[in-house]
């Protein structure tokens, strides 16, 4: 009699099993009734658009010298178009193989790990805001800060919350494939998955909370810059304005993770990859091309209007 545990999951039958060494024996994006092999249609478009991005940000990053925002943008698209082209490989045949571990757990850990990098962007546009609208002025920023904490203290703060965030979320999206290709329980790398979300959701919710007591602080500053400056004022508040639109959908998207993980494997939100491209895909692709056209480098640049030079 075999000792190997009974298959829990999705085997489809126009999608024969290679059986290679790598693969499991499932179909790891599929559960009961619902198929889910990534689409090519989905990848083929994330590649493009990430595509873009990425030779829009680098634009940027030369135009701008706006070194470590633009940075950490190129890094982030970087991320995207592995991840996609990873999964990519995880669809139907003849292009992929939807039943390789090594290619769901590469896929998910780039997906997974580029919005850090898009986080940190934004940690250090509110950083740079608070630079702006103190003109650099120790008392001053204090005044602005959120809780008078140091540009440095809210950038180790935070880039610590999401990197300690990320590599349990990868830790577990690793058991979690090694499990699946050994035909065991998955539940314990789903469960340190959903501590990394968790941790990651609240700590981002922190920030968020710190991004509108900064607002809140600094309203009467942006105010007066919009009746002062005119037109530099207005671009102010609109850039301000895409740094909150980006940190929302950041958030969206975190939070999605979480309610997908919740439910388990093969749980309704993680059977449906419409789910995925709407509040993964998505979400992430427009908050980098929010950034990508207000870049704060066009603001406090080599460049930049509140820097002497034109947008």
């Amino acid at each position: 009699m075999s000792n190997k545990a009974p298959i829990d999951g999705y085997v489809d039958p126009a999608i024969p099993n290679p059986n290679g060494e790598g693969d499991a024996p499932i179909i790891i994006y599929g559960h009961g009734f619902h198929i889910y092999t990534p689409t090519l249609a989905l990848n083929v478009l994330a590649l493009v658009l990430f595509g873009i991005l990425l030779l829009f940000h680098s634009y940027r990053l030369y135009t701008t010298r706006l070194y470590a925002f633009s940075i950490l943008l190129v890094f982030t698209t970087l991320c995207e178009i592995i991840g996609y082209a990873f999964r990519l490989q995880s669809s139907p045949p003849p292009v992929g193989n939807p039943y390789s571990v090594i290619n769901f757990v590469i896929q998910y850990f780039f997906i997974v790990c580029a919005p850090v990098f898009l986080s940190a962007a934004i940690y250090t546009t509110l950083t740079s805001f608070v630079g702006v609208l103190s003109g650099n002025d120790r008392a001053a920023a204090r005044r602005i800060s959120p809780l008078g904490l140091t540009k440095r203290t809210i950038l180790a703060i935070f880039i610590t919350a999401d990197v300690v965030a990320t590599i349990t979320q990868v830790a577990g999206a690793a058991i979690i494939g090694s499990s699946q290709s050994k035909r065991k329980s998955p539940d314990t790398g789903n469960n340190i998955l959903l501590g990394g979300l968790a941790f990651q959701v609240f700590a981002y919710l922190v920030f968020l909370i710190l991004l509108f007591i900064f607002l809140r602080n600094s309203r009467k500053i942006m105010m007066s810059t919009s009746t002062a400056e005119g037109g530099r004022g207005n671009m102010m508040q609109m850039y301000t304005f895409a740094l909150i639109a980006s940190s929302l959908l950041v958030y969206l998207r975190t939070c999605f993770r979480l309610a997908e993980t919740a439910q388990g494997i093969g749980g309704y939100l993680s059977s449906h990859e419409a789910f995925f491209g709407s509040l993964e895909f998505a979400p992430i692709v427009i908050a980098i091309a929010m950034l990508g056209w207000w870049h704060p480098g066009r603001l406090v640049g080599k460049n930049g209007v509140l820097s002497g030079g034109a947008i």
